[in-house]
């Protein structure tokens, strides 16, 4: 018996409040580090202007922060899937709080990158045990649930970009750092308080789910040993490389076009091109995670994964063709952020349905590494870009990807996972 499991006999079915309440303390605690990754630009130029160590150098640390959190999440959802997701999401508090304040007295760029491996270790134990307590409280709606949760983490900066922003403005970029840090540290710990992991026979499985489910638990090492899984670690990697390739190269796009400033209206706001483009990738980046999470609840995990990569892989195409246009290039930059976060709840959804939910947390954090691996290989677009003096074959590339993965979804990953749960 372990706290996560908790008692080994069957408790009554936790009502809709315990379950919902579960899942908003997770959405709290998601919203609560999104500043750690989405919150980062603000900082870097106030601390190249006053350290002078060159934005290239000060970016390094956003790059540690990234790989330490997603490459240790394998080994922080073990952790999590023992001693359940009060203490680690607790303690996980403290690092992400520390982080920011060193980084508000970070006075080399050592300090600075250490600062950034604590926040990565934080944030990725706060993450993992959010989207994993989510898969584990709602077998019977999980695309949602993790849609949802995964939406906090996507559009949560979104309440405090203007606060940061001001407090940067009037106060310097080390007061942020200090006070937004402890605060938001302060919250993950008050609200871990809360979190638990559903305890034997607390949620019943739907009677007759709209996606099948495995009757059974795998363990982690019995994942790496099932071939469904790459195949979802290779759709995870292909997708979440052709949408970071295409959304990096938003901006010289729109320069290149002479369209960046252009003025564009569109529900009664007006604002330049690529400004009004950016700032729909916050809203719909956060709104699509529950949105397709929720459709794939209802028509199937496989379905919904070629219908939404395959609108991004259009998108992607159709943003190269029309982008000279100020209006369409708004319209198709925001058809491409909607069809791309959708990755971060449908496979999740997926893993869990097809390995169970005792290790949830563990089987999701070994294929969350693909976010780290598509980091990786998104620079290669740069190397594609001088090597053919334009962006057009790098959006190809990242449409192919997109399109490939969608019909790899239908194709390969639909019957692999069928055969898969049959044999279990």
């Amino acid at each position: 018996m372990t706290a996560a499991t908790g008692s080994v006999e069957a408790r009554a079915h936790a009502s809709e409040a315990t379950r919902w309440g579960q899942l908003i303390f997770g959405i709290i605690c998601m919203v609560m580090i999104a500043n750690l990754q989405y919150g980062w630009t603000l900082f870097v130029n106030p601390i190249d202007e006053k350290h002078h160590w060159g934005r290239a150098a000060i970016q390094v640390a956003f790059t540690i922060f990234v790989l330490t959190e997603t490459w240790l999440v394998p080994f922080e959802g073990y952790l999590i899937d023992k001693f359940g997701p009060r203490i680690m999401v607790g303690l996980s508090g403290i690092l992400v709080a520390i982080a920011w304040v060193m980084n508000s007295v970070a006075d080399s760029l050592t300090m600075l990158y250490v600062a950034a491996a604590i926040g990565g270790v934080g944030a990725g134990v706060i993450y993992g045990a959010s989207v994993g307590n989510a898969l584990k409280w709602f077998p019977d709606r999980r695309g949602l649930a993790a849609g949802l949760t995964a939406a906090g983490f996507g559009a949560g900066s979104a309440f405090t970009v203007v606060p940061i922003a001001n407090m940067i403005q009037s106060s310097g970029y080390e007061a942020a750092f200090l006070w937004f840090g402890i605060g938001q540290g302060v919250i993950v710990i008050i609200f871990s308080l809360f979190l638990r992991a559903p305890q034997s026979g607390e949620v019943k499985a739907p009677a007759a789910p709209a996606v099948q489910q495995t009757q059974r638990d795998y363990t982690p090492a019995e994942v790496l040993r099932s071939p469904v899984f790459y195949v979802m670690y290779a759709m995870f990697v292909m997708v979440g490389t052709g949408g970071l390739m295409a959304v990096a190269q938003l901006g010289p796009i729109a320069r290149d076009f002479k369209i960046d400033g252009v003025p564009v209206s569109l529900l009664g706001l007006t604002l330049p091109a690529l400004s009004f483009a950016l700032t729909i990738d916050r809203v719909l980046n956060g709104v699509c995670r529950p949105f397709f999470g929720w459709v794939s609840d209802q028509i199937g995990r496989e379905n919904t994964m070629f219908i939404a990569f395959l609108i991004e892989g259009i998108g992607i195409y159709a943003l190269l063709q029309f982008a000279h246009e100020p209006l369409l290039f708004v319209l198709l930059s925001g058809l491409v952020f909607f069809a791309w976060g959708e990755i971060y709840s449908l496979f999740p959804a997926t893993c869990t349905d097809l390995y169970g939910k005792k290790f949830a947390t563990t089987n999701y954090g070994m294929l969350y590494t693909a976010k780290g691996t598509a980091s990786l290989l998104v620079p290669l677009a740069n190397v594609l870009t001088a090597a053919t003096g334009s962006w057009t074959a790098v959006f190809i590339v990242a449409a192919a990807l997109n399109i490939i993965a969608a019909v790899m979804a239908l194709a390969v990953l639909r019957p692999m996972r069928l055969r898969a749960l049959r044999q279990g």
